[in-house]
């Protein structure tokens, strides 16, 4: 019931449902507008590659900034790159372009989350409050997959799920931005 935390695990939903749905419908998108396989390969590649710098650089980075901020501006990230990946034509530049940027902001919202849990509730129930918040970045996976997939074999086009996809991103920017980087106010037994 904790505000921050609710709004925390929200956030990390939109970051499993962009994450499944890149990595699985991607390279079936990419040929699906012309391009080979083995470019959805590459992409898939970047996002790897890119993913290693990212993260580390969150890890750094998130010592000297606020942590929902960097939160907000990752899932802003993620929609901008979104959305300019799905307005452009798609060559094998743009598409391993989008994989750059989609790995800087892949992984990058581990290192946040943990620790805003961290700081929220303490080390004793981390591994369990966070597991919940990864049970909520799995549920935004299976969704981004599940829907990736029944909206192309009902539509015959990805367009929807991008755009929902962006949506999610733009939200869940501006549902980070309230989360109040403290520990919890405890209640202290009575003596």
């Amino acid at each position: 019931g904790h505000r921050s935390y609710v709004l925390l695990v929200l956030g990390f939903f939109t970051c499993g449902f962009q994450l499944a749905f890149i990595t699985v419908h991607l390279p079936a998108f990419l040929v699906d507008r012309g391009l080979s396989a083995q470019v959805g390969g590459w992409v898939i590649a970047a996002i790897g590659l890119f993913n290693i710098i990212g993260s580390l650089s969150v890890g750094w980075l998130q010592s000297r900034l606020p942590k929902r901020y960097i939160l907000s501006f990752i899932y802003f990230t993620r929609a901008l790159a979104t959305l300019a990946f799905i307005s452009f034509p798609v060559t094998p530049a743009t598409a391993i372009a989008f994989g750059a940027v989609s790995g800087l902001a892949w992984l990058s919202t581990v290192p946040p989350t943990s620790s805003l849990v961290a700081i929220m509730f303490g080390t004793r129930w981390l591994a369990t409050l966070y597991g919940f918040a990864f049970v909520s970045h799995q549920v935004g996976g299976f969704l981004g997959v599940w829907l990736g997939g029944l909206v192309f074999e009902r539509y015959g086009s990805y367009t929807p799920i991008w755009w929902l996809s962006i949506l999610f991103g733009v939200l869940s920017a501006l549902i980070n931005l309230p989360i109040v980087e403290k520990p919890v106010a405890r209640a202290v037994p009575a003596t």
